[in-house]
């Protein structure tokens, strides 16, 4: 069995990994195919996320207070190759503590980025680096988790692109950060939650954004096949989606290719993105220039284009049937006949008010547990896991939701996919986060092939910070 992280300051300060590059670009272009072969060819030495302070425009005047890796952009796409090692060097410039966790990718426990769990906190003017092979061609994201709920509200999120070995054939790309920002009518962050609203389904923003935009406009050629890669970096908003305008279907979720296929979203049946959720759709734009595939976020009492694509220029003439199916990523086989059920109740705190020790950030109250038992904060003593899983083996987690809230539950470290479900019927893809619906329960199938202690919790950030957190421990 792991033994929990026991390391000293200076021990711990003074490991480094060594590894080829990554190349960050701006967050949300569109690639063409002659610029994505320039930007591999340019892959450089390792670079620096510098944490620190941000203003930028959001909406009419400029919204100071922000956190950012530029101090007047939004953070940058990173990308990686699957199989090539990745290190990156994270250097806080804020007066708080921080750390970096790399959502959805399969790194050793060292490098997740989890404060006391897995590192210390970064304080301030502190570098450490990051390095990790991606085992996953897919789309994932980085978010802190120290101070996570402050520092991911005001913008600290990015989004990851791990390329596959073979190409599949897309002729552009458009990724897509989903961010809802609380701000007011001077354009300056409210108080970004409320204890009402942690104790029920989160405190939503007012101003929804990809990229940190408006409905930002994105140029490809007509009839070109497009990727688009979204995903939902939002401390609370639960995304319905569709996408209108162009044929298309979708060829990836949560990093992962389809096992299972999902239907196209429409406005009778929108697909739902929660946070910490990822979608690739492949897209062909339409065949007319000036004409636009719209992103749209749908629910009965709105509707607000969230992006845009247009097509541009002469008709390429492509049809989706030219792209080569994405291979599936490499995980272990899952043998549901041999595996061990574990139940775990995700609900109420029966702990009332009674706060955490707030080391890297505490809202002063608890609400919520897992297994009545809630989180009591980071760098307390003496926690245990949820479940304690012996390595190599497969198990399935029962997860029973006695709340009448939804609970987008994520893993790290590891990855699985739904079962079964007393309300519904889920695709089985493999994932990091699956929605816990009002009084369902959800059978989730894993293996147990990457050791540490793996943190396990709702992603909706309040109900994380409130209580509604634990780790899973593989050893």
């Amino acid at each position: 069995m792991k033994a929990p992280f026991r390391m000293d300051r200076r021990g711990f300060l003074a490991l480094a990994g060594a590894g080829a590059a990554g190349l960050a670009l701006p967050s949300g272009l569109a690639l063409s195919s002659g610029f994505a072969a320039f930007a591999r060819a340019a892959e450089a030495p390792p670079s620096e996320l510098r944490i620190q302070a941000a203003r930028y425009r959001l909406r009419d005047a400029v919204t100071e207070n922000m956190v950012s890796v530029f101090p007047d952009a939004p953070p940058p796409v990173l990308r990686m190759r699957e199989g090539v090692p990745f290190s990156i060097d994270v250097t806080n410039a804020l007066e708080e503590a921080s750390t970096m966790h790399w959502h959805g990718i399969r790194v050793p426990n060292e490098m997740d980025g989890v404060p006391y769990l897995t590192q210390w906190p970064i304080q301030q003017g502190e570098t450490w680096r990051y390095s990790y092979t991606p085992k996953d061609a897919g789309t994932y994201w980085y978010h802190p988790h120290c101070q996570t709920m402050e520092q991911m509200a005001r913008g600290l999120t990015g989004i990851i692109v791990v390329a596959e070995t073979d190409d599949p054939g897309f002729d552009g790309e458009t990724v897509l950060n989903l961010h809802d920002f609380r701000i007011g009518k001077d354009d300056q962050f409210m108080k970004l939650f409320s204890a009402r609203s942690a104790a029920r389904g989160g405190t939503l923003g007012t101003v929804m954004t990809a990229n940190w935009e408006q409905n930002p406009v994105y140029e490809h050629p007509a009839g070109s096949l497009v990727r688009l890669r979204i995903a939902a970096t939002d401390t609370t908003r639960i995304y319905t989606l569709t996408i209108d305008g162009a044929e298309g279907r979708i060829v990836a979720a949560d990093g992962h290719p389809l096992r299972e296929e999902l239907p196209w979203p429409t406005a009778e049946a929108p697909i739902t993105v929660a946070p910490g959720q990822r979608l690739d759709v492949a897209l062909r734009m339409p065949d007319t220039a000036g004409r636009d595939v719209v992103v749209t976020y749908r629910t009965p009492m709105r509707t607000q284009a969230l992006a845009t694509l247009r097509a541009t220029g002469s008709n390429l003439g492509r049809t989706l049937d030219e792209l080569r199916p994405l291979q599936p990523n490499r995980l272990a086989h899952f043998d549901e006949a041999s595996s061990e059920i574990i139940e775990l109740v995700f609900g109420w705190s029966p702990d009332g008010l009674k706060p955490n020790n707030g080391f890297c950030g505490s809202f002063g109250y608890t609400f919520w547990s897992i297994d009545r038992k809630p989180w009591p904060g980071d760098a307390a003593k003496g926690t245990e896991p949820v479940a304690d899983l012996k390595l190599g083996r497969s198990y399935v987690l029962r997860l029973r939701n006695e709340s009448p809230n939804m609970h987008p539950i994520h893993l790290h470290g590891l990855v699985f996919r739904p079962l079964r479900s007393n309300k519904r019927t889920l695709p089985s893809n493999w994932t990091d986060t699956v929605v816990l619906n009002r009084s369902e329960t959800i059978d989730i199938g894993l293996v147990a092939d990457n050791p540490g202690d793996w943190a396990f919790h709702c992603h909706v950030i309040e109900h994380q910070k409130t209580g509604l957190a634990g780790f899973v421990r593989v050893g």
